[in-house]
């Protein structure tokens, strides 16, 4: 009888901590990593687009070096830092991801501002083709960061409420970082001619 109500109680107690929420916090754990993959393959695509841009824009705009440099030195800065989905679990480095491509984002918009003064530039096929995948990549990656945020959010709240707070102290899961606007991003870039 004993025997019975032992099987019976631990069967009780594997079915009460199966429903805990452990899957739960895992498989919102893989979304917030499968949203930041998202981000990530789009600021690729951006990466990947910058140095056609710069290398049409240096073709009539030799003169504007400086902006020139920038986006090259913007764009080697992101891609030194390593992307991994375990970013999202470094407050640190995620922080300083976000920093760089806030940095290329500033890059770009000074490198299109600049182009506004050149009229052959802007009717040259390849550079409208450019600017139109590179606004195109920004609202792609604009939706996923959104995404992404949406992901975090669900997870945190998750790992704050009972009874997950309880598994998630318990299983070490840690909240994920937001986005956040970048310092000055309110601002439209200044370029002096």
């Amino acid at each position: 009888m004993l025997r019975k109500l032992c099987i019976v109680l631990a069967a009780v107690m594997a079915l009460a901590l199966g429903g805990c929420g452990y899957n739960d916090l895992q498989r919102q754990d893989e979304g917030v990593k499968a949203a930041w993959s998202e981000v990530l393959n789009q600021y690729q695509r951006r990466a990947d687009l910058v140095p056609n841009l710069v290398n049409t824009v240096k073709g009539f705009a030799a003169q504007e070096q400086k902006v020139l440099i920038d986006v090259t030195n913007a764009r080697a800065k992101v891609g030194s830092i390593q992307a991994t989905p375990e970013l999202v679990n470094d407050p640190a480095a995620f922080q300083k991801f976000t920093q760089a491509q806030g940095e290329l984002t500033g890059a770009l918009s000074r490198l299109l501002v600049v182009a506004e003064a050149y009229p052959q530039l802007k009717s040259d096929a390849n550079f409208r083709d450019l600017q139109a995948q590179l606004e195109g990549t920004e609202n792609r990656i604009a939706v996923e960061r959104m995404r992404y945020s949406e992901a975090v959010r669900d997870y945190n709240t998750r790992i704050r409420l009972f009874p997950g707070s309880l598994v998630a102290s318990l299983r070490g899961f840690k909240e994920k970082a937001y986005f956040e606007a970048t310092p000055g991003a309110q601002e439209a870039p200044k370029v002096k001619f």
